[in-house]
């Protein structure tokens, strides 16, 4: 049976809708100018621009040094690995309020994206000084707790393409230094845990772990964040070994899961 036409709202609003319609494009076809946007959307060349600004804005969309406008992290990560990110959420967020009730910080699990790492799930604290929420919100991967872990998992000819040269040419001074990245990394793998003390954000200490499949790839990052006057580095190797109880535990949920 054929489905029934889609009704619209009664009360459409079009610069929702453009918006849609223009994300929509960019994740299915692969990318788009400002003017192709404008002739598919049927809008102004002005339109299209200020819809796609916000779409970067927001993280839905990039711009490459070709002005070409393709899918951002949002999207890409929708695309790669919806049913993944999905079903890590779901198996993690008992984990992330067990880790809450016994430290009672702020948790988050994380994944990466390219270069971002993006908080798919946060349980806040009840503390009255504390971490809000990051849920939903993308940081450059190296300046990142989690995003650092997964970087760290990463093969030497990986790193090198996620941080290629010809990627940063519009924003040179957001690319690292890779010889000093990867100095870093090889100390996370080695300690198998990271430390971010407001490299990220001002007055802002986060401690993480990874989570891994059973293959033993980096899937995400579990991490606790907290004010920096709270925190203390002799509770570091304590606080460590309850995230990683829980890190275990979820990989566990996870293989189960399968």
């Amino acid at each position: 049976m054929d489905k029934p036409l889609k009704t619209p709202p009664p009360y459409p609003v079009a610069s929702v809708d453009h918006a849609l319609r223009a994300a929509t494009i960019l994740q299915m076809e692969g990318g788009a100018t400002v003017s192709q946007i404008a002739a598919r959307l049927g809008v102004a060349r002005s339109t299209a621009h200020r819809l796609l600004a916000m779409l970067v804005y927001r993280d839905f969309a990039v711009q490459g040094e070709d002005r070409i406008y393709r899918a951002g992290p949002v999207l890409e990560l929708a695309a790669h690995s919806q049913s993944l990110v999905s079903r890590l959420r779901a198996a993690a967020l008992p984990h992330l309020r067990r880790v809450v009730d016994l430290l009672d910080e702020t948790t988050n699990l994380i994944v990466r994206t390219g270069d971002t790492a993006r908080f798919i799930a946060s349980v806040e604290c009840r503390q009255a000084l504390r971490v809000g929420s990051r849920e939903g919100m993308v940081f450059p991967a190296h300046r990142t707790t989690a995003g650092l872990l997964l970087l760290a998992d990463l093969p030497d000819e990986e790193l090198d393409d996620v941080y290629a040269a010809e990627r940063y040419r519009d924003r040179p001074g957001e690319r690292p230094d890779l010889a000093k990245l990867r100095g870093e990394l090889a100390r996370l793998r080695r300690n198998g845990f990271a430390v971010n003390q407001e490299r990220s954000e001002r007055g802002l200490v986060a401690v993480g772990v990874p989570v891994r499949d059973g293959d033993g790839t980096a899937l995400a990052g579990l991490s606790v964040s907290l004010p920096s006057v709270r925190y203390d580095p002799h509770r570091l190797q304590p606080l460590v070994a309850t995230l990683d109880t829980a890190a275990r535990a979820l990989e566990a949920d996870l293989t189960e899961g399968l």
